[in-house]
């Protein structure tokens, strides 16, 4: 138990190209906002009744989501640590669409 320890989190990498930062800037707007969004557009549409409903829907899709990305995304060891929508986008956009 005495050479049990927790790695230092790694620093969120740093995007170089305007493509590889428009990329992460959208996916952290789309986890952001999108639940709002949705609820907004769907009220206009509909009602509130029904804007409630798709409110609740896209937060447990987008929580979902979140999760999906930040499990394919993260390192193993980075895993534990608490990391927000804009870490997650950057750290997404960086290993898997920006190489």
């Amino acid at each position: 138990m005495h050479n049990d320890f927790i790695d230092m989190i790694e620093d969120v990498p740093k995007l170089k190209s305007t493509k590889c930062k428009f990329i992460a800037n959208a996916i952290w707007f789309g986890l952001k906002f999108s639940i709002y969004i949705i609820g907004l557009i769907t009220w206009y549409l509909y009602d509130y009744f029904m804007a409630f409903g798709m409110f609740t829907l896209s937060f447990i899709v987008m929580g979902i989501v979140r999760s999906k990305l930040r499990n394919a995304a993260i390192p193993l060891n980075q895993i534990e640590f608490s990391h927000d929508d804009k870490s997650i986008a950057i750290w997404f956009s960086a290993k898997r669409l920006c190489f």
